[in-house]
């Protein structure tokens, strides 16, 4: 018996599957599973084990890169998904958007080199972004860059890459760079500074469509559960920052 017939065996119509991306995001969205009372035992994002299985809870976690959780949802392969706003945005998957589960928090930003900056910018600092009209931008998100330059009346050549953004501008394979950022420390240590923000993201979980009508009941108690949860750190950490 192979290993797909076995983890096809576990996906029963009773089953909640739950795509998790790796890395820290995926860490964090299981110690909040943890804290909804769902199984976790052994569950890691980061290990070559990608499909975890609690029969005796009916849950199933798929782990995979974050940009592929919007598309195991979309298609069904999982009936939620935890993963970034960013993910979502770029990926366009026809999916539910629940709940802001508030951590893994970034934002979209334009950037460009410092020394540019120096020279464009007006008396208030300000650099406008119709100096780069028929330029080229680098990013990894083509999506969320064309939409956002595209609606400030920017017609810009979106050149997509898979990471080092910020090497872009200092080789000209670009004038500027969509990228999300956290601290904007790489940013700085590259010589690049932001001149628009595009939006802020965090954590989201999303639900596959059909299974949201289908498994209804039992979703909606994980998802009162993750709201509860979600409300309750963001009270303690305002009271936290009041102290």
């Amino acid at each position: 018996m192979n290993e797909t017939h076995e983890i096809n065996k576990t996906i029963k119509a009773d089953t909640l599957t739950i795509a998790l991306p790796k890395g820290k995001l995926g860490t964090d969205a299981i110690e909040l599973l943890q804290k909804a009372g769902y199984p976790v035992e052994s569950l890691e994002t980061d290990s070559r084990k990608l499909f975890f299985a609690y029969p005796e809870e009916n849950v199933n976690y798929i782990i995979c890169r974050p940009t592929d959780v919007p598309t195991y949802v979309d298609y069904g392969a999982a009936d939620l998904g935890i993963v970034g706003k960013d993910s979502l945005v770029e990926s366009n998957k026809d999916v539910f958007e629940l709940v802001d589960l508030k951590f893994g928090a970034c934002r979209f930003v334009v950037a460009i080199p410092k020394k540019r900056a120096e020279e464009l910018a007006d008396e208030q600092g300000h650099v406008s972004l119709s100096h780069f009209n028929h330029t080229r931008v680098a990013t990894k998100f083509p999506r969320v860059a064309d939409v956002f330059l595209r609606d400030q009346g920017v017609q810009v050549e979106v050149i997509k890459l898979h990471g080092n953004i910020e090497l872009a501008p200092k080789v000209n394979l670009s004038e500027m760079i969509v990228d999300i950022v956290s601290s904007g420390a790489t940013l700085k240590e590259n010589d690049l500074v932001p001149i628009a923000e595009i939006f802020s993201a965090s954590a989201r979980l999303i639900a596959n469509r059909v299974s949201y009508r289908i498994k209804h009941e039992r979703m909606q108690e994980l998802i009162e559960k993750m709201r509860a949860l979600t409300k309750e750190e963001t009270e303690s950490g305002d009271q936290n920052n009041r102290c």
